[in-house]
């Protein structure tokens, strides 16, 4: 299966300010009782809160349904939604890059929020969406759309979107793909020291790993480079039900955000470490690493990776990779 992107849906919340924020007033002013969708071609987009009915409607319109292939579930949570981008933080100013649009109602609130936001599709048919649902947004700059695979060969972030994002600051808030959120993440954190954190959405277990601690089975590579490059938390999880269609596993929604001061300076070693490491669980890590070098206060030849902390692994990794 490719990079498949699950849309984030659930409508518009918090109103912003300027005059995009005004057009979405009298946009949903004028938004029937009925719920039928209506577009305001002139402003380029639909406001409104979108309810699961809208979003059916608006896919058979374009004889679209969801793409299991590409893991399309669609969250139709509008309280989860704000709650996540609340939790980024979002404001007039901030560089959103968002994967994964699906018909863009997380779009629609990031830009409700003064975010210039660079989004990521890999579905065309949604990008044609897209377009004609932004296409003020896109002609004034504020929206930037790439068509493609937020990963390129698996490791390097789309370099269109890199472009799009410009050299600055920028945050990653999604609902990331199953089998993609873990490669993108690691590549933000080990190779983008600009982008200042994730608000994201995503499978319950990738979560537990970012979370664990020594000794528990979920603790591994990702626990330890996540945790020594920034501070995460869990915002909410959220069942099936909260998705349309309904996925088979519990998403969890999580605040990966970097550190200022990083517990190591060699992001990348420590990571070739991990992966040494963590190859064979149950070995111990004097076998696992093969090499003869003096070992940290508190951690022997004989102890596992999953049982040591991630400071002594920093440590002990950086005395391996100068052996």
């Amino acid at each position: 299966m490719g990079s498949p992107w699950r849309a984030h849906l659930g409508g518009a919340g918090a109103s912003g300010t300027g005059p995009w924020a005004a057009s979405q007033v009298q946009a949903r002013r004028r938004t029937p009782a009925g719920g039928r969708l209506h577009w305001r071609r002139e402003a380029g987009f639909y406001s409104g809160v979108q309810t699961l009915s809208q979003i059916r409607q608006l896919l058979e319109e374009r004889g679209l349904s969801p793409r299991k292939a590409l893991g399309q579930n669609f969250l139709v949570d509008h309280n989860l939604l704000t709650r996540l981008v609340d939790a980024a933080r979002v404001g007039p100013g901030s560089v959103v890059l968002e994967v994964g649009p699906g018909t863009g109602t997380l779009t629609e609130e990031l830009l409700a929020r003064g975010a210039r936001v660079v989004a990521v599709e890999l579905d065309r048919a949604l990008v044609d969406l897209l377009r004609e649902r932004f296409a003020a947004a896109i002609a004034s700059g504020r929206l930037s759309l790439v068509e493609g695979d937020a990963l390129e060969c698996g490791r390097r972030v789309n370099a269109e979107a890199l472009a799009a994002l410009g050299p600055g600051p920028f945050k990653l808030v999604a609902n990331l793909p199953y089998n993609a959120g873990t490669p993108l993440m690691m590549a933000l954190l080990l190779r983008h020291p600009e982008c200042m954190g994730f608000w994201v959405t995503i499978q319950r277990e990738v979560g537990d790993r970012l979370l664990a601690s020594p000794g528990s089975k979920d603790y591994g590579p990702l626990t330890v480079v996540s945790q020594a490059l920034a501070r995460v938390s869990k915002l909410a999880t959220l069942s099936p039900e909260c998705f349309w269609p309904r996925p088979e596993v519990t998403s969890v929604m999580v605040s990966v955000e970097r550190r200022a001061d990083p517990l190591t300076e060699d992001a990348e070693g420590l990571e070739a470490f991990c992966r040494v490491a963590f190859a064979h669980r149950r070995k111990q890590l004097g076998s696992a690493l093969g090499r003869d070098f003096p070992w940290p206060e508190g951690v022997e030849a004989r102890h596992r990776a999953e049982e040591v902390a991630v400071p002594r692994l920093i440590e002990l990794a950086s005395r391996w990779l100068r052996a």
